[in-house]
């Protein structure tokens, strides 16, 4: 199973969009799904050193900084999951 974690912040509407295809792609494929509010965990800013809201990282990998689009979010997991075997 992918394991993602969506960084994001209060107020954030590409963190509501990202979460949203993250939830869609999960009915497609075994994803493990962990929003975490950055605001109570600067210390992700620093360990990942992303810019843009949401973080989105992979199997602990920083794959995204902002939302990407569904294709390459769905491609990226594919590749991910492809791997995992």
């Amino acid at each position: 199973m992918t394991e993602i974690l969506l960084l994001s912040t209060p107020g954030c509407a590409s963190c509501v969009i990202a979460k949203k295809m993250l939830e869609r792609l999960a009915k497609e494929m075994p994803l493990h799904i962990t929003e975490i509010n950055v605001m109570n965990r600067p210390d992700l800013l620093g360990k990942y050193g992303f810019g843009s809201m949401p973080g989105i990282i992979i199997d602990g990998k920083l794959a995204f900084s902002g939302a990407p689009g569904e294709p390459e979010l769905r491609e990226r997991l594919i590749k991910e999951e492809s791997t995992e075997h």
